[in-house]
Formats: structure tokens, C-alpha cells, sequence
């Protein structure tokens, strides 16, 4: 199962398990746990092409997170 754990400006933690569930407009302090649900092999195009978005997302998460720390 997917993990999502997000560190708020009051230290309270907020978790998601599902991306999709992550408003656009979510503001936080700091990413504590990324974990994608892994896609099971063997592996398709398609599915390599999905594995390959996580790592974009979370380089967004990491620019959000410096922004709002600064």
C-alpha cells in the first residue's frame, strides 16, 4: 500500500495513501515518507512509464517543500 507522509508547519503529520488524494495545493514543511505502491513484474512499457513519473513527483514535493521553507 502507498504511503504519502507529510511533516505540517504545526509538527502534526498528515498521510495520504493514495497520490491522487494529495491536493495540488497542499502546503507543508517537510516530506517524511514517499512510497510509491510498486507495480508488480513482469514490467510493460506502460507500466515503466508510470515507475518513471515517481521520481518527478517527488522532485515536485522536494521544490514545494524548499519554497515553503524558505
Amino acid at each position: 500500500m502507498a504511503e504519502f507522509v507529510f511533516k505540517m508547519h504545526d509538527n502534526s503529520l498528515v498521510k495520504f495513501n493514495d497520490w491522487d488524494n494529495i491536493p495540488s495545493n497542499f502546503k507543508f514543511k517537510h516530506v517524511i515518507k514517499f512510497l510509491p505502491d510498486m507495480i508488480p513484474e513482469p514490467h510493460d512499457d506502460h507500466d515503466h512509464e508510470e515507475m518513471s513519473l515517481w521520481n518527478e513527483r517527488l522532485q515536485k514535493l522536494m521544490e514545494k517543500e524548499r519554497a515553503s521553507n524558505m
